[in-house]
């Protein structure tokens, strides 16, 4: 069976995260699934200190690229992987995986991937999607507030600490290492990119 690895990126709540979800939506689960960079977090439970504290998580050094470089090997070579969970609420990596099947298109969603060699050299092919700032904010707010348990202040105060500098420094100049820029509106590049892989692995 061939593989196809395609990598998105983009700064956090650039609208990513729902290219890649409805790409593998269209797709269909038979052929494709999405593997989340935020499943590779580093266990941060001893050294997180408060909602918006001292832990960086938006700089490389809090993901596991190792684990996730040879996951994406073992998918190239037709094994299953077992995924980490990572708990945003206990800031915990549990000890219970999930167990994912092998499929011929693996898409690759994070906002640090492209920053990585190890990564870039497995990927097919890497899409990074430009979002102004300001819509990025209001989404990562929302986000954080309803899906992670966290609080607007906290969420604010990381995003001014962290978050933008961590853009500015690596996420947004990882985008030369793209085949694709696309923004999240960009229907015309969806459409390419899903009519491009359906016809390489002849779906």
């Amino acid at each position: 069976m061939s593989h196809y690895i395609l990598g998105v990126a983009g700064g956090s709540g650039s609208g990513k995260t729902f290219f890649a979800e409805t790409l593998a939506k269209r797709l269909g689960p038979k052929h494709s699934f999405v593997l989340y960079q935020d499943s590779y977090y580093h266990d941060q439970s001893a050294r997180f200190d408060h909602d918006g504290g001292s832990v960086n998580f938006d700089h490389p050094e809090s993901l596991d690229f190792d684990l996730l470089a040879t996951h994406l090997q073992m998918l190239k070579e037709g094994h299953d992987i077992e995924i980490p969970i990572y708990d945003f609420a206990t800031h915990q990596r549990l000890k219970k995986t999930i167990t994912q099947k092998n499929k011929q298109v693996i898409i690759v969603d994070g906002i640090l991937i492209l920053t990585q060699p190890k990564i870039r050299a497995l990927l097919d092919e890497s899409i990074f999607v430009k979002t102004p700032e300001d819509i990025r904010f209001q989404r990562r707010l929302s986000r954080d507030v309803l899906e992670r348990g966290r609080t607007a202040e906290g969420v604010k105060k990381q995003f001014e600490a962290q978050v933008k500098p961590m853009h500015d420094l690596f996420v947004e100049p990882s985008q030369e290492h793209a085949t694709i820029i696309s923004s999240g509106t960009d229907i015309e590049t969806f459409q390419s990119v899903l009519q491009g892989i359906i016809k390489k692995l002849n779906l």
